[in-house]
């Protein structure tokens, strides 16, 4: 009878114990599921009157304004074939870096009827008029949200894009070097990062894809100019919404800390 009354009370021990663990983790992912939830999303649709574009655009931000550092990210997606909706994609890090208390403004890049994308001849060369028109884009968006939203910390502006997004992003980044403070790159796989500490420059790569030759920098190079080269596990396609749990948590992290350097 001694035995089946400690079995008792160590059963009941146990279940005490679980229940426990079972609400600690509930009111954790609460927590997380809360910080997740904290942004507000606006879309609109600007016009570039220079070339009578318009331009898709989302705009994430806290949701409460006293949490905004008012620091700017532009995000850039990549290539989805002309579709559009593009810019609404990579939700899981949009949403976070506004939970964070960034101002996120992601462009809709391509649209029904602009070319496609090329997929043959020296892609370096082909693509360049799809990077043209996105670097237009990323500096019309600029020169609007500018004068809508003018007490953002401009001189800290922030420039990411994944894939043919991160290229558009270097591209923009070589062409008006003194507008970016920091770029982020995705994977970005054919035009070349600036060589340079100012902007400060971050890549991240995928363990599937190669970059062209001339892309990355050296080890010299990313020495030279403090550049950031971090090698991943991840697929080139799961960058995108498509990245499990572990994936956007390591992504997330790994900018976030980069941002915040």
């Amino acid at each position: 009878m001694q035995n089946t009354g400690t079995i008792i009370k160590l059963s009941l021990l146990l279940s005490f114990v679980f229940l426990f663990t079972q609400c600690a983790s509930n009111k954790k992912n609460a927590a997380v599921h809360k910080q997740v939830l904290s942004y507000k999303l606006d879309t609109l649709t600007l016009v570039d009157q220079s070339r009578n574009r318009e331009i898709p655009v989302a705009i994430y931000q806290p949701e409460n304004e006293k949490n905004l550092n008012k620091i700017p990210i532009i995000f850039n997606h990549g290539y989805g074939g002309n579709k559009g909706g593009d810019y609404l994609i990579y939700s899981y890090l949009t949403t976070f870096l506004a939970s964070e208390g960034y101002f996120v403004m992601s462009i809709q890049h391509e649209l029904p009827t602009d070319e496609l994308l090329a997929m043959t001849g020296k892609l370096q060369e082909t693509r360049r008029p799809n990077w043209g028109s996105g670097a237009k884009n990323i500096y019309s968006v600029l020169q609007q949200i500018k004068t809508s939203y003018p007490d953002l910390l401009y001189n800290k502006l922030v420039v990411i894009g994944h894939s043919n997004g991160g290229d558009m992003a270097a591209l923009f980044t070589q062409q008006y070097p003194t507008l970016v403070h920091k770029i982020i790159t995705m994977d970005n796989r054919r035009m070349a990062l600036p060589r340079t500490s100012a902007p400060q420059v971050f890549t991240l790569r995928s363990n599937d894809y190669p970059a062209d030759d001339g892309v990355l920098p050296t080890d010299e190079d990313a020495k030279k100019y403090k550049m950031t080269v971090q090698f991943t596990n991840i697929n080139h396609s799961n960058m995108d919404d498509d990245a499990t749990t572990a994936e956007r948590s390591y992504i997330t992290e790994k900018i976030l800390a980069y941002l915040k350097q």
